[in-house]
């Protein structure tokens, strides 16, 4: 009898590429190391075929699907501390329910707390997983450096402003959960898989002075809970902000003379990155910071345009600003911002070519459960940047495809209210998260946009990978990565989940 040399090769089935298209191709994994393989190379090296074949019946082999926001699942709410055994078992209760939605690894989301709360929760937070669970990659820090009038569902008494920058964050969140070395950053395979991801509004006091120094620290900073004007954003992007949460929900409303956050997904790689350094706003006592040129002091992006256009500079105020706010009339962009090189500063006549993409748009998550943003406001996101697409499905605690209509305990007294997959607070209007699972968003998104189920399986595999540094892991089925599979049937119905070449759940 031939043993078992941990080799299993998927046949007859559609893998996912990087690209959104979907090829016929077998796939080999080592069932033991809990890795994809190169298929003709492990021939020629081993002289061996596996042991065992999976035939597909051609259904689709996708990388298991990634959610960047998940605040719970399953009756556990990641933001709600007893005690740390009770924590870990709802890690645990989380992990291995999730994994019948076809995700494979994903992002913890704490909103708002009490700042107290925060060392012990990112304590708790670190890559976690079981033999048959989810991978919880780290965590996702939504707040508390959010805008009041964008505040949604988050507790108005906890926000705060970071007045000392990157200081702040470390007093908040516990300097040991924001260092660049950190040893939860476990290493597999010399890769790191620990992730942390900051949500915050930049035009909030302090807040843009730390984006650049988090980011560097390998922080995926996140455009969130916002009115920040179109400069504002673009700023933040320069300094390196990577993403946008929920876009549409909780920011300004797209206009078309200061877009907003919402026009980052158009923005022109020529003026949001000139060849000179981003012009300063002008300081906290109405004096331009040191080192600018006298033709650009105190002139936003929008201002530097038009004076490169030749047109006259407007100084019109767009009806939607929010001057009720928790912004600072004195908040400053820091006057070291990064130069870019390489953008074409001059017009060009050679057709369907740009100018350099020394600016790169900001990857964004989006909802797809057809409430939170309309199908038409989806399509039109995705006509504008599939690139940066990312699907997430900010789900509360009572995430739970089993889960019936109706009221359920939230929190400190406040109830949910479930109506199919609208989810609001008792007596309000205001939309709390979602219920929706993330294999339905994939198919829903395929609906709205009219894009192809690959294209839409890239949008929750590929992309967030890609975002948060993580593709040679996972979202992806390159040789050397994580063998984290979800079987998909030719409608996108989840039919089993595979973790590191284990099948972990089956669909009865």
């Amino acid at each position: 009898m031939t043993s078992n040399n941990g080799l299993i090769c998927f046949t007859n089935c559609l893998l996912p590429q990087e690209d959104g298209s979907l090829l016929a191709k077998d796939l080999w994994i080592d069932e033991q190391r809990g890795i994809i393989l190169d298929a003709q190379r492990t021939f020629y090296l081993r002289k061996e075929r596996p042991t065992r074949t999976f035939d597909l019946d051609g259904n689709i082999l996708s990388p298991g699907f990634i959610d960047l926001q998940l605040n719970g699942a399953y009756g556990f709410d990641f933001s709600v501390y007893e005690d740390d055994e009770s924590y870990r078992q709802g890690m645990k209760l989380v992990a291995e329910g999730i994994v019948e939605t076809g995700v494979t690894s994903l992002l913890p989301t704490i909103i708002t707390q009490e700042k107290s709360l925060y060392p012990t929760l990112l304590r708790l937070l670190r890559p976690f997983s079981t033999p048959k669970s989810a991978t919880l990659l780290g965590w996702h820090a939504e707040g508390p450096y959010l805008n009041h009038s964008k505040r949604g569902a988050h507790a108005p008494p906890f926000l705060l402003s970071a007045p000392d920058g990157t200081k702040s964050f470390e007093d908040v969140y516990g300097i040991e959960h924001l260092l660049d070395n950190e040893d939860w950053l476990v290493s597999c395979e010399g890769q790191n898989v620990g992730v942390r991801l900051i949500t915050a509004a930049p035009e909030i006091d302090g807040v843009m002075d730390a984006v650049g120094e988090l980011s560097k620290r390998g922080v995926v900073f996140s455009i969130g809970h916002s009115v920040a004007t179109s400069d504002t954003a673009t700023a933040a992007v320069r300094y390196g902000a990577r993403l946008i949460t929920h876009l549409f929900n909780a920011m300004p409303q797209l206009h078309h003379r200061d877009p907003s956050i919402i026009g980052l997904l158009g923005a022109s790689p020529h003026l949001s990155a000139p060849m000179s350094p981003l012009p300063p706003y002008p300081s906290r006592k109405g004096i331009p910071l040191p080192g600018t040129p006298d033709s650009i002091k105190a002139m936003p992006l929008s201002g530097l345009a038009e004076a490169i256009d030749g047109t006259e500079t407007s100084t019109h105020t767009p009806a939607f600003a929010d001057h009720g706010s928790s912004v600072s009339s004195d908040s400053v962009i820091p006057s070291s911002a990064p130069t870019r090189k390489g953008s074409r500063s001059e017009l060009h006549l050679e057709k369907g070519q740009i100018a350099d993409m020394a600016f790169e748009r900001p990857f964004y998550g989006i909802i797809v459960d057809g409430i939170h943003s309309h199908p038409n406001s989806v399509r039109l996101a995705y006509s504008a940047y599939p690139e940066g697409c990312i699907l997430i499905t900010d789900a509360m605690k009572i995430l739970d495809p089993n889960l019936r209509d109706g009221v359920h305990e939230w929190r400190d007294g406040q109830r949910f209210v479930k109506e199919g997959y609208r989810l609001y607070l008792e007596g309000t209007d205001t939309l709390a998260g979602s219920v929706i699972t993330l294999d339905t968003s994939v198919r829903n998104f395929s609906r709205f946009t009219g894009c192809s189920l690959g294209e839409a399986i890239k949008c929750a595999t590929y992309n967030p990978a890609k975002c948060l540094g993580i593709e040679s892991r996972k979202g992806t089925l390159r040789p050397g990565a994580d063998a984290d599979f979800v079987v998909l049937d030719r409608k996108g119905v989840v039919l089993s989940t595979w973790v590191r070449g284990k099948e972990v759940w089956v669909k009865k």
